[in-house]
């Protein structure tokens, strides 16, 4: 469908899938590939490949619906080896994203895996208490270690390739060294007193670190497998690591030595500390974010940029920056759960603002997908907002609250990116729906399920702040009435910033003044609740959307009802306005965008790419692309591609007509074999049948030609064509061939193409062929059924020959019978019937020629030729002949069969005579 134009504006007809923010991490494990160019993340059953520059997903290891377990890559960064649910162990190519092998692991999922050195072995422990080293590349055991009594938590390779050691640790709290060389225990390190979760060894490989929900970390003298030094952390200990000597750090934390051992941990007060273990004190302590409520369940350290990443129980990954005394750089959101509401935001509208079901709001950079997560609330974010130049975001919070940010794009520190200017605090119930005005930034609107709406003043002490060592000023009320008599779900102001309306669950929607809170009018006709009110840019409209499965729009002048929409088969939860106010967007529970012309009031596209419903929807300020978010955990960008499609439209139809000539010039050139390739081309089968028909006639006419002579379809060069096709045209001819095959007029040509496809391609290629199991079947079934009918046709033919065969004792007939002299030389001809019949017509050829007219009357007439009445004038009217001899029944049956042969007998005779 074309784009409709109105005037300049053209109206738009489609949208495309141009990207999507998706999960990149659900739990468990996250690893990062040597050359720190990969962050390998489990996602469910499948493992996500993350591109550590970019932050878009390269690709993705697609599990069998069995969750992942634990993995780990390779040195080497060639593969990477996961451990599923399943107990199996699977290797895969990182560079094509392939399965390379799979085998049989444990007796009990594993639970903790690493690689040696030299990326040849690979470590695993288990929930069946043991701990198995495997070839890799071979997928089989090489050693098995028991001994001990729990599950096996954390697995590590001795960092020396020389020292081929194994050590594990385990939720009997012990720590177990094990030699691959004598496959045996070298020692039992005993000194905890809970889980074993973390160990690490030093750069000299002399010491091992082990940390455990004991909240202590122990420093083993790997010599003696003496216990060194005990330090408390004061947290359980989920992750830890040592760092290189030459860390840069903080000048508070000292000057770096490679003397010192500094080792980072990580635990459930959610924040990352360097400790020095032989003076047994924290050198440095990430700062702790407020309102954060998250756990440290890994960490990763990147060696290159001397960088801490911390995996969270909240599914988030987050880097801090060593030198500058963990200093939050970058944040990855790894999983979204239901995305609840989204802005776009900026003054170029060049980040997302998303809401999840948790207690932080999430701005997307969409242009390099790096994610700031807003830590301000206390219970889940339900909606958001920004103000008209987009520098100010609203959002409103199940804590009874709502928190103003100002961006700051620019901003040097990373947490000055996004301030707390203002808190909104007075609902007594979760604040469900805010609003900023479309001309001013100095006020915002909030309605709650308290069934109240309050409007704020926002001073412009609150905007002018800069840094978020300030803290946020909270926030006066203009003015507050109750609105609904249920929960309120949306808040829209006008263009004109004179009034705003409110939509709620009481089935209402209502318009306020701007200026006082005094109530305008009353929107009544929806039958359930209200989910989403909207202003139209140009116009004195307000649309709302409905549980009831419908739109509506209303004349905000005397709140009536001028349209109404329906399509979506579920509750519509947001509606938008584009092209001018001309076209709605509107998403709902059904999981499908849809795009309405307003004049038309119908559906024009449909935008399915969510699993589950759209609560989100959200317009570019230049329309190029909307944006929806869903209960799916995916927040989908569609980019309008209404001008482009109708530029490809116009391009292809262009083309089309240039090949319509060309094929009608190699039709007048009878250029067959062209025009065949162009038909298929054109995929015009019809044309392409009428083609093979034509050639089949046309090579009829030229058999004499030695070239065509053996020729199935008529002309040797279309039957050369036939071999030389590509594979998808050979699939395409095919299903052309399968269609006419079913119509027994076209089987003859269609068998015949066949035959030449069968001669020309190779049954395996056959085989190879995209559907070819749909392709062939139909062919074998209509063949067998032609086959069947002209196996009828044969055997009805056999009574022709029977008949024919049955005729030839007339020849031998004895005309013995008649009297006279004609009777005497007809046997003396030797009973001859033609000779007779020859003889007949010399005597009297006039006569003759007068009975086969009659006679060629007569079958036009339907009568029988050789009847009684139409006897030859050589007879006499009675029926005697001229002898006088009666026509008796003696010889009734004689005279009638002579009479018969006579009459219609050789028609080369009956020609002869006509000429």
């Amino acid at each position: 469908m074309a784009a409709v134009q109105y005037g300049k504006l053209h109206l738009k007809t489609n949208f495309m899938v141009a990207s999507t923010i998706q999960s990149v991490y659900t739990g468990g494990k996250a690893s990062v590939t040597s050359d720190e160019r990969f962050l390998i993340t489990a996602v469910g059953e499948d493992l996500n490949v993350l591109d550590m520059e970019t932050g878009r997903t390269t690709f993705r290891l697609r599990g069998e619906a069995d969750a992942i377990s634990c993995f780990a890559a390779k040195p080497s960064g060639r593969h990477v080896v996961t451990a599923s649910q399943s107990l199996l162990l699977k290797l895969w190519d990182l560079e094509t994203g392939d399965e390379v092998r799979s085998w049989k692991a444990h007796e009990a999922p594993v639970i903790a895996m690493d690689f040696d050195a030299t990326s040849t072995l690979v470590a695993t422990g288990s929930a069946d208490s043991t701990v198995k080293v495997w070839d890799a590349d071979g997928g089989f055991c090489t050693h098995n270690f028991k001994g001990h009594s729990g599950v096996v938590s954390v697995v590590r390779f001795h960092p020396d390739t020389e020292n081929l050691r194994v050590v594990s640790g385990s939720d009997d709290c012990k720590v177990r060294v094990w030699d691959l060389n004598t496959r045996a225990c070298l020692a039992v390190l005993d000194s905890h007193v809970s889980v074993v979760r973390a160990l690490d060894f030093s750069a000299n490989g002399a010491y091992l670190v082990s940390g455990a929900r004991d909240k202590v970390l122990c420093l083993w003298n790997l010599k003696t497998f003496d216990l060194e030094k005990t330090v408390p952390v004061f947290e359980s200990v989920e992750t830890l690591g040592v760092l290189l000597g030459n860390t840069p750090l903080p000048a508070v934390a000292g000057a770096a030595s490679p003397n010192r051992l500094l080792v980072y941990t990580g635990g459930d007060k959610g924040a990352l500390k360097v400790w020095d273990v032989m003076a047994g004190t924290s050198v440095a302590t990430q700062p702790v974010q407020e309102n954060s409520k998250h756990e440290i369940l890994e960490s990763i350290y990147l060696r290159k940029t001397h960088t801490l990443v911390a995996v969270t129980s909240d599914q988030n990954l987050l880097f801090y920056d060593l030198a500058s005394g963990l200093r939050r750089t970058r944040q990855i959101a790894g999983y979204n759960q239901e995305v609840l509401a989204l802005k776009l935001m900026g003054p170029e509208d060049s980040h997302l603002a998303v809401v999840t079901n948790t207690e932080q709001v999430r701005v997307y950079d969409l242009d390099t997908m790096d994610c700031e997560i807003l830590y301000g609330h206390k219970e889940i974010v339900m909606c958001v907002d920004r103000s008209h130049e987009g520098t100010l975001l609203v959002s409103g919070s199940r804590d009874h609250s709502a928190v103003v940010w100002k961006f700051q794009p620019d901003a040097a520190a990373a947490e000055d990116r996004f301030i707390q200017i203002g808190n909104c605090v007075g609902h007594t119930e979760p604040v469900s729906a805010v609003a900023f005005p479309c001309k001013t930034s100095s006020v915002v609107i909030t309605g709650s399920h308290d069934r109240t709406i309050k409007v704020w003043d926002i001073p412009n002490a609150a905007t002018a702040l800069i840094s978020h060592k300030s803290g946020p000023l909270k926030l006066k009320t203009r003015f507050t009435f109750q609105a609904h008599e249920k929960d309120i779900q949306s808040i829209a102001v006008a263009p004109n910033d004179k009034v705003f309306a409110s939509g709620a669950l009481d089935k209402t929607a209502k318009l306020w003044s701007m200026e006082d809170g005094r109530l305008l009018g009353t929107f009544k006709g929806h039958r359930r609740g209200i989910w989403s009110v909207a202003f139209s840019p140009v116009d004195q409209v307000l649309a709302t959307s409905s549980t009831d499965k419908t739109i509506k729009l209303w004349n905000v002048s005397d709140f009536s009802c001028v349209k109404t929409f329906e399509g979506h088969t579920n509750s519509v939860l947001q509606v938008s306005f584009l092209s001018a106010g001309m076209q709605l967007a509107s998403c709902g529970s059904d999981g499908l965008v849809k795009l309405w012309t307003i004049r038309s009031n119908e559906c024009v596209a449909t935008l399915d790419s969510h699993d589950d419903r759209v609560w989100a929807l959200a317009v570019h300020k230049d329309e190029s692309h909307i944006v929806s978010g869903s209960s799916d955990s995916t927040v989908v960008i569609w980019e309008d591609v209404t001008v482009s499609e109708q530029e490809e439209k116009q391009k292809v139809a262009e083309e089309q007509v240039l090949l319509e000539q060309d094929l009608a010039n190699f039709l007048q050139k009878r250029d067959y074999k062209n025009a065949i390739l162009l038909a298929m081309r054109l995929d015009k089968p019809y044309r392409l049948l009428s083609l093979f028909e034509e050639v089949a006639n046309q090579g009829t006419a030229t058999s004499a030609d030695p070239r065509h002579a053996s020729s199935i379809l008529g002309s040797a060069d279309v039957d050369a064509i036939i071999g030389g096709l590509s594979d998808n045209m050979v699939a395409k001819l095919l299903g052309h061939v399968r269609t006419w095959n079913t119509n027994t007029r076209h089987a003859r040509t269609a068998q015949a193409v066949l035959h030449v496809l069968l001669r020309a391609i190779p049954p395996k290629r056959l085989s190879n062929l995209p559907k070819a199991k749909d392709l062939l079947d139909p062919l074998v079934a209509y063949t067998q059924r032609h086959l069947r009918i002209a196996d009828a046709l044969l055997t009805q033919s056999f009574i022709v020959d029977y008949t024919v065969e049955s005729m030839q004792g007339f020849d031998d007939l004895s005309l013995e019978d008649r009297s006279g002299d004609e009777d005497d030389d007809v046997e003396e001809g030797g009973g001859d019937l033609d000779a007779w019949i020859r003889n007949m017509v010399a005597a009297d050829p006039a006569a003759a020629a007068a009975v086969v007219a009659d006679d060629r009357d007569d079958a036009e007439d339907g009568e029988n030729v050789g009847d009684e009445a139409d006897a030859a004038p050589w007879s006499d009217a009675d029926g005697s002949d001229e002898d006088g001899a009666s026509d008796d029944g003696s010889d009734e049956g004689e005279n009638h069969a002579v009479s018969a042969e006579g009459s219609g007998g050789d028609s080369d005779d009956a020609m002869d005579l006509d000429q």
